[in-house]
C-alpha cells in the first residue's frame, strides 16, 4: 500500500511540472526560468522516496562559474539527486533521442532545454555538441554520464568520449562527480523507489586551458580515476575495468601455469 502512496505522489508532482514546464518553456530560450520547476520536482521527487543526500566537496566550486559536471550514472534517481546537490547551479543534461518519448518527463527535457543527442547520427550529435556549448555560452552548466547509460550494479563502466570533446570546444572546467548508492535506491530496470542514503563526491574542477584534443584519452583515464577513487559499494571502491583486469590477471596466470607444466612435462 505505501508503494501505491508513494507511487501516486511522485505521478501528482511529475505531471503538473511537466506540463509548466512545457507550458512556460516555449517562451524561455534557454530555459533558465523554468529551471524553477525543475528545482521544486527534484525536491519533492527526494522527500517523496525518503532519500536523504551527503555531499562532499561542495566548496571546491564557484557559484559564479560554469562548470562541465561528469558523473557516474547508477539509477534514475540520479537526476534529481544533483539537481539538489548543485544547487547553486543552472543544470542541463545531454539525454539521448529515445528519452523524449518518455510521457511527461521527455516533454519536460525538450522544454527544459536540455541537450539531446541521437547515438545513431554521428551528423546530429555533433550539432548536439554546438548546442551544449551555446547553452554554456549563456552561464549554463552541463551534466554528462559519460558511461552512456546506467550501471546495473552500481560499478564504473568505460567512459565514452563525447564529454571530453565537449569540454575541449568550450574551454569549461571538467568537475568530476561521483554518485554512490543511488543503485540501491532504484535499480535499473526497476521503478521502485526504496528509501536510503546517496553519497554525492564532487571533485576538484580540472581546467582544460592548454588541453589539445590529442590528449583527451589521457584526460578520459584521469576523470575516470578520480570518479572510480570515490566509488564506494558497500564500504570499498568497485569498478567493472578493475574486475575485468583481475579476470585477465587470472587468465594470463593460468596461462603461464599450463605453459610451465607443459614444459616439465617435455623435459620429463
Amino acid at each position: 500500500m505505501l508503494y501505491f502512496l508513494k507511487q501516486a505522489g511522485i505521478w501528482a508532482v511529475t505531471v503538473p511540472a511537466a506540463l509548466l514546464t512545457v507550458i512556460f518553456g516555449l517562451f524561455d530560450p534557454h530555459g533558465k526560468n523554468v529551471y524553477c520547476i525543475t528545482r521544486f520536482w527534484s525536491w519533492m521527487i527526494v522527500a517523496l522516496s525518503g532519500v536523504t543526500i551527503k555531499v562532499s566537496g561542495l566548496s571546491r566550486l564557484d557559484g559564479r562559474q560554469r562548470y562541465l559536471f561528469l558523473v557516474n550514472h547508477q539509477s534514475n534517481i540520479d537526476i534529481p539527486v544533483l539537481v539538489q546537490s548543485l544547487g547553486n547551479f543552472q543544470l542541463r543534461w545531454i539525454a539521448k533521442r529515445e528519452l523524449l518519448w518518455v510521457p511527461f518527463f521527455g516533454w519536460a527535457i525538450w522544454a527544459g532545454k536540455h541537450i539531446i543527442v541521437d547515438r545513431a547520427d554521428s551528423t546530429g550529435a555533433l550539432g548536439s555538441l554546438k548546442k551544449a556549448a551555446a547553452r554554456m555560452a549563456s552561464g549554463i552548466s552541463v551534466v554528462v554520464f559519460p558511461e552512456g547509460t546506467r550501471s546495473p550494479d552500481g560499478r564504473l563502466l568505460p567512459f565514452k568520449r563525447g564529454g571530453f570533446l565537449l569540454a575541449a570546444q568550450t574551454g569549461a572546467p571538467i568537475v568530476p562527480v561521483t554518485i554512490s548508492g543511488s543503485y540501491k535506491i532504484m535499480p535499473k530496470g526497476d521503478w521502485r523507489l526504496r528509501p536510503g542514503i546517496v553519497e554525492v563526491h564532487v571533485g576538484e574542477p580540472i581546467p582544460m586551458a592548454n588541453r589539445r584534443q590529442g590528449s583527451l584519452r589521457a584526460l578520459a583515464t584521469e576523470v575516470q580515476r578520480i570518479v572510480e577513487k570515490n566509488l564506494t559499494l558497500n564500504g570499498s571502491a568497485a569498478s567493472n575495468l578493475d574486475r575485468t583486469d583481475e579476470n585477465d590477471l587470472t587468465a594470463k596466470k593460468r596461462g603461464l601455469t599450463t605453459k610451465a607444466r607443459s614444459s616439465r612435462s617435455l623435459r620429463e
